[in-house]
Protein backbone atom coordinates (compact mmCIF):
# COMPACT_ATOMS: atom_id res chain seq x y z
CA UNK A 1 0.00 0.00 0.00
CA UNK A 2 0.88 3.41 -0.79
CA UNK A 3 1.59 5.72 2.08
CA UNK A 4 -0.22 9.13 1.16
CA UNK A 5 1.68 12.15 1.56
CA UNK A 6 1.08 16.04 0.28
CA UNK A 7 0.64 19.63 2.11
CA UNK A 8 -3.49 18.37 2.80
CA UNK A 9 -2.13 14.93 4.57
CA UNK A 10 -2.42 15.35 8.29
CA UNK A 11 -0.35 12.27 10.22
CA UNK A 12 -1.80 12.77 13.87
CA UNK A 13 -5.36 11.54 11.93
CA UNK A 14 -7.28 9.59 9.17
CA UNK A 15 -9.08 13.10 8.02
CA UNK A 16 -7.23 15.20 5.85
CA UNK A 17 -6.62 18.96 6.79
CA UNK A 18 -8.31 21.34 4.51
CA UNK A 19 -5.59 23.61 3.29
CA UNK A 20 -5.36 27.65 4.21
CA UNK A 21 -7.50 27.88 7.32
CA UNK A 22 -5.68 28.26 10.93
CA UNK A 23 -6.94 26.19 13.92
CA UNK A 24 -7.02 27.14 16.78
CA UNK A 25 -4.90 25.85 19.54
CA UNK A 26 -5.09 24.99 23.19
CA UNK A 27 -3.90 28.21 24.22
CA UNK A 28 -6.49 30.04 22.02
CA UNK A 29 -9.69 27.94 23.67
CA UNK A 30 -8.16 28.27 26.92
CA UNK A 31 -8.26 31.90 26.32
CA UNK A 32 -12.01 32.03 25.11
CA UNK A 33 -12.59 29.80 28.23
CA UNK A 34 -10.81 32.44 30.45
CA UNK A 35 -12.82 35.67 28.70
CA UNK A 36 -15.97 33.99 29.34
CA UNK A 37 -15.42 33.32 33.01
CA UNK A 38 -13.95 36.94 33.22
CA UNK A 39 -16.70 38.70 31.52
CA UNK A 40 -19.11 36.42 34.37
CA UNK A 41 -17.41 37.58 36.94
CA UNK A 42 -17.10 41.20 35.69
CA UNK A 43 -21.13 41.28 35.39
CA UNK A 44 -21.10 39.98 38.53
CA UNK A 45 -18.77 42.78 40.06
CA UNK A 46 -20.68 45.01 37.89
CA UNK A 47 -24.23 43.87 39.15
CA UNK A 48 -22.80 44.90 43.27
CA UNK A 49 -20.97 47.86 42.09
CA UNK A 50 -24.67 49.15 40.90
CA UNK A 51 -26.13 48.20 44.02
CA UNK A 52 -24.06 49.99 45.88
CA UNK A 53 -23.89 53.02 43.92
CA UNK A 54 -27.86 52.81 44.36
CA UNK A 55 -28.13 52.24 47.84
CA UNK A 56 -25.28 53.74 49.22
CA UNK A 57 -23.86 56.94 47.06
CA UNK A 58 -21.14 58.07 49.96
CA UNK A 59 -19.50 54.87 48.95
CA UNK A 60 -17.48 56.37 45.92
CA UNK A 61 -15.91 59.79 45.66
CA UNK A 62 -16.93 62.42 43.87
CA UNK A 63 -14.59 64.67 41.57
CA UNK A 64 -15.64 67.77 40.73
CA UNK A 65 -15.33 69.35 36.82
CA UNK A 66 -15.29 65.76 35.53
CA UNK A 67 -16.38 66.44 31.92
CA UNK A 68 -18.65 63.29 31.74
CA UNK A 69 -20.76 63.70 35.24
CA UNK A 70 -23.45 61.60 35.94
CA UNK A 71 -25.24 61.11 39.65
CA UNK A 72 -24.18 58.09 41.20
CA UNK A 73 -27.62 56.46 40.92
CA UNK A 74 -27.55 56.84 37.38
CA UNK A 75 -24.50 55.42 37.04
CA UNK A 76 -25.62 52.68 39.37
CA UNK A 77 -28.60 51.67 37.44
CA UNK A 78 -26.05 51.86 34.15
CA UNK A 79 -23.52 49.18 36.05
CA UNK A 80 -26.69 47.27 36.97
CA UNK A 81 -28.21 46.63 34.00
CA UNK A 82 -24.56 46.10 31.77
CA UNK A 83 -23.68 43.44 35.02
CA UNK A 84 -26.94 41.29 34.14
CA UNK A 85 -25.94 41.52 30.21
CA UNK A 86 -22.64 40.56 30.76
CA UNK A 87 -23.63 37.76 32.99
CA UNK A 88 -26.48 36.44 30.18
CA UNK A 89 -23.42 37.18 27.42
CA UNK A 90 -20.38 35.62 29.47
CA UNK A 91 -22.77 32.56 29.99
CA UNK A 92 -23.35 32.48 25.77
CA UNK A 93 -19.43 32.38 25.23
CA UNK A 94 -18.93 28.91 28.11
CA UNK A 95 -21.40 27.36 25.83
CA UNK A 96 -19.71 27.87 22.92
CA UNK A 97 -22.34 29.95 21.07
CA UNK A 98 -21.01 32.29 17.94
CA UNK A 99 -23.48 35.33 18.83
CA UNK A 100 -21.95 35.16 22.46
CA UNK A 101 -18.40 35.98 21.23
CA UNK A 102 -19.62 38.67 18.28
CA UNK A 103 -22.01 40.34 20.67
CA UNK A 104 -19.49 39.92 24.28
CA UNK A 105 -16.97 41.95 21.58
CA UNK A 106 -19.17 44.74 21.33
CA UNK A 107 -20.60 45.16 24.68
CA UNK A 108 -17.10 44.37 26.66
CA UNK A 109 -15.86 47.53 24.20
CA UNK A 110 -19.13 49.34 25.85
CA UNK A 111 -17.96 48.23 29.26
CA UNK A 112 -14.51 49.23 28.89
CA UNK A 113 -15.62 52.62 27.48
CA UNK A 114 -18.55 53.16 30.56
CA UNK A 115 -15.36 52.78 33.08
CA UNK A 116 -13.07 54.94 32.02
CA UNK A 117 -15.95 57.19 32.37
CA UNK A 118 -16.34 56.15 35.94
CA UNK A 119 -12.99 56.56 36.07
CA UNK A 120 -13.16 59.80 38.71
CA UNK A 121 -15.35 57.91 40.88
CA UNK A 122 -13.54 54.55 41.45
CA UNK A 123 -9.51 55.48 39.94
CA UNK A 124 -7.95 52.22 40.88
CA UNK A 125 -11.13 49.41 40.18
CA UNK A 126 -11.36 51.33 36.77
CA UNK A 127 -8.45 50.66 35.72
CA UNK A 128 -8.52 47.10 36.60
CA UNK A 129 -11.78 46.59 34.85
CA UNK A 130 -10.40 48.48 31.61
CA UNK A 131 -7.67 46.01 31.45
CA UNK A 132 -9.19 43.44 31.75
CA UNK A 133 -12.27 44.17 29.31
CA UNK A 134 -9.28 44.52 26.66
CA UNK A 135 -7.72 40.95 27.66
CA UNK A 136 -11.37 40.11 27.21
CA UNK A 137 -11.51 41.66 23.75
CA UNK A 138 -8.62 40.30 22.60
CA UNK A 139 -8.97 36.95 23.85
CA UNK A 140 -12.24 36.95 21.80
CA UNK A 141 -11.27 38.45 18.74
CA UNK A 142 -8.31 35.74 18.09
CA UNK A 143 -10.69 32.46 18.22
CA UNK A 144 -11.60 31.42 15.19
CA UNK A 145 -14.23 28.98 13.77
Amino acid sequence: MAQESGPLYDPSGPVPVSGGGRRNTGAVTGLVLFAGVMMLIDGVLGIFQGVVAIAKDDVYLTTPNYVFQFNLTSWGWIHLAMGFVLVVVGYGVLRGAAWGRVVGIALVSVNLVLNFLFLPYYPLWSLVAIALNAFVVWALCTYRD
